[in-house]
């Protein structure tokens, strides 16, 4: 009898010293988790706040009436040399706020006094070419992990408590001009996510991969022609082959769909916005260019395309189309109906069946669109205006002729998220009114190299503001209220149940507003332009809002005359946190 207690005693020191010395391994957000963030108050789990990116919470007990006792509740800074554009959103879970910072770095900080945890530096090739300045705008958390994507177009899964590699994947060829930027979105337990390079003539594609193991399961490229994948076998051709492009141009046709997406649990759909067209010079690929510019609706399953709507058919002005789909449900005309929006580069507000893709309408929420008048109501194709396309290059390449064209390239909305609030029934568009001399010149397609074929001098429009924040009706396409700042706004915006927006400046502020009427309630000054976007969750029975500051992003690598307006902004890298005063 005691030989049998000593061996149990014995095999169960072993087993204790093996427990301590296995991977520290821990319960995590699940997929339930995922699909539940809008409604769950005490963390932030999804880029975007919520499968759908509503980037609502209904947290209200700071609000309209209290907004301006707002104060500090700390500040973490990312540190180091490599303060570049700030472009992250934060995640927050179990006591802990995720933020990913330029240079493909992922920070942990302690939520409750921003004492760092740990911090994950990608090792990055001295060849990577980010198109938009060094940024990141975020991550994804699922079980034990945190899953980022990387400027030489890798995705990295860490462990969520220590920052050790858990897997990393190589998505695409870095020298080829690949990289990726956005946040993956995790459905059904695949991590899914876009890539960027459009600038490069690369070819677009939405991948997802198994969350456990980094295996690739489905692959759908975003230009017709190229096959997709399911696991490991031919999945079909994207569109058919030579439609809309001629030739082998669709080989190198651009389409990066480098924002990532959003989900609809309602339909089971992805919606992911594609890139420009390449080069940028329309004469060289004449054609519709499916499917650049466009918003793709595909089957997390399969990968398989469902429908799509392309924004700016034979885009020649980098208008893009990759900006966020947003799904929300509205009564119209006594029909209660499953929609989508999207405020587009091109200047304009797309409301559509999310079901089938149908158009039902586009909106104007800029101050002026020179290369379209509005939108065909049944073809939902745009009207153009043919003398606001650059001219054709001449003989040998020469520059062909210049138009003035409004909005830039820079787009009346960007990369920066809007907001849509459950209550007010309102957009919150983060919109900027600029212009552009462009000309197209002659380029042939080098791998590597970049393959634009156009020049550009951005341009203001409007002598009292670039920036415009804007909450639009979807239902009847009106603008309700709009703040103007004098410089471009680059950042996301948050709304809640208090009653309140929020979005950050160039200049250095974090502001509320009041969602109803737009007025400006409170400002803080952090220290380097605000081009994040904000959070807010409750914990320890307070309510937090967070959001990242530091200058950066296409604005001043891009925006000429514009750009010299505000170089004087400060770079910075920090994490900035905001409470009520107890």
């Amino acid at each position: 009898m005691k030989g049998r207690v000593i061996r149990a005693l014995s095999g169960a020191a072993a087993m204790a010293l093996a427990v301590a010395a296995a991977p520290l391994l821990a319960e995590g957000p699940t997929d339930a988790d995922l699909m539940n963030d809008a409604a769950s108050t005490g963390d932030v789990l999804t880029y975007g706040m919520g499968p759908q990116a509503h980037r609502f919470s209904a947290l209200n007990q700071i609000n309209a009436g209290n907004v301006a006792k707002l104060v500090p509740a700390f500040a973490a800074s990312l540190g180091g040399e490599k303060q570049r554009g700030q472009e992250a959103q934060p995640i927050v879970y179990d006591g802990t706020i995720y933020v990913t910072g330029s240079y493909s770095r992922l920070f942990a900080f302690d939520a409750r006094t921003g004492e760092e945890k740990w911090q994950y530096d990608a090792r990055l090739p001295d060849g990577i070419m980010p198109c938009c300045d060094v940024v990141n705008r975020g991550a994804a958390i699922y079980g034990d992990k945190i899953i980022f994507a990387t400027l030489d177009a890798r995705l990295v899964a860490l462990n969520r408590l220590t920052g050790k590699v858990i897997w990393n994947k190589q998505i695409a060829d870095y020298q080829a001009g690949y990289s990726a930027t956005a946040a993956p979105m995790i459905v059904k337990g695949k991590v899914i996510y876009g890539n960027s390079g459009g600038e490069f003539g690369i070819v677009g594609a939405v991948e997802a991969r198994d969350v456990e193991t980094g295996e690739l399961l489905w692959r759908r490229p975003t230009i017709e022609g190229h096959m997709g994948t399911l696991n490991g076998k031919d999945n079909g051709i994207t569109g058919k082959t030579n439609a809309t492009w001629q030739g082998d141009l669709w080989k190198t046709g651009g389409g990066a769909t480098w924002l990532g997406g959003t989900y609809d649990p309602d339909t089971n759909l992805l919606f992911f916005g594609t890139g420009n067209p390449a080069p940028w010079n329309s004469h060289l690929r004449p054609g519709d260019n499916l499917y650049t510019s466009s918003t793709l609706a595909i089957d997390p399953d399969t990968g398989v395309i469902k429908w799509h709507f392309q924004t700016t058919p034979h885009d020649g002005w980098d208008f893009d189309g990759v900006n966020e789909f947003i799904p929300f449900d509205a009564t119209i005309n006594g029909k209660p109906m499953k929609l989508g929006a999207k405020a587009d580069r091109n200047g304009y507000f797309f409301v559509l069946d999310r079901t089938n893709g149908k158009f039902l309408g586009a909106h104007k929420f800029v101050m002026q669109t020179t290369w379209a008048d509005g939108f065909n109501p049944k073809t939902g194709r745009p009207n153009y205006n043919d003398a606001n396309r650059p001219g054709a290059p001449g003989a040998a390449g020469a520059k062909g002729s210049s138009v003035f064209a409004s909005p830039s390239f820079l787009g009346g909305k960007n990369w920066m998220p809007m907001a849509y609030s459950n209550d007010t029934g309102l957009f919150y568009i983060p919109s900027n009114d600029w212009g552009m001399d462009i000309w197209n010149e002659g380029i042939a397609y080098k791998k590597g190299a970049a393959y634009l074929g156009a020049g550009f001098t951005i341009k203001p429009i409007a002598e009292d503001h670039i920036g415009a924040l804007r909450a639009m009706d979807p239902k009847t396409g009106k603008i309700v209220w709009e703040y103007k700042n004098k410089a471009p706004l680059w950042g996301g915006v948050l709304t809640t149940g208090g009653n309140l927006v929020f979005t950050g400046t160039p200049e250095g502020y974090l502001k509320a507003f009041d969602a109803k009427t737009g007025q400006e309630l409170w400002k803080f000054q952090t220290g380097s332009g605000v081009v994040g976007s904000p959070v807010t969750w409750e914990q320890d029975g307070e309510q937090y809002v967070a959001v990242m500051s530091g200058w950066g992003g296409a604005v001043p690598l891009w925006g000429g005359e514009v750009a010299k307006s505000f170089k004087d902004i400060n770079q910075g890298g920090a994490l900035w946190v905001f409470k009520l005063p107890k």
